[in-house]
């Protein structure tokens, strides 16, 4: 049997037919694609490889991304819905953190995809 599409041998439909099975469920991909959107953008991403390190205050993130304490707690909250982020709070401070270490793993593996291509 050949595809219909391209002509491509039973092989060829076997892959596909592989390829449709392992694709998640429609709600899984639409978390996924809510958990890429939410790591997407450049201040949210700073935020998350200045956790990197361990855990820091708003006004510790303040100081490294220069800006306001309003911004950063914006930003924090988004984070912290998306369950990127945890917060634990020190008399009246509250720290930030990644929220486990699939985070930083993920970030290391994206940079390091990064830095590969500029070789």
């Amino acid at each position: 049997m050949k595809c219909p599409n391209c002509g491509g041998d039973e092989l060829h439909l076997n892959r596909i037919t592989e390829a449709k099975k392992a694709l998640p469920e429609a709600s899984k991909m639409t978390d996924l694609a809510d958990f890429y959107k939410v790591m997407g953008d450049e201040t949210r991403l700073k935020l998350l490889m200045s956790l990197d390190n361990g855990p820091l205050c708003v006004s510790d993130l303040s100081c490294i991304l220069n800006m306001t304490l309003s911004a950063i707690s914006h930003q924090l909250k988004i984070l912290r819905v998306a369950k990127l982020v945890k917060s634990t709070k020190v008399g009246k401070v509250v720290y930030y953190a990644l929220d486990d270490d699939h985070i930083k793993k993920i970030l290391d593996m994206g940079l390091e995809h990064i830095l590969e291509r500029d070789e």
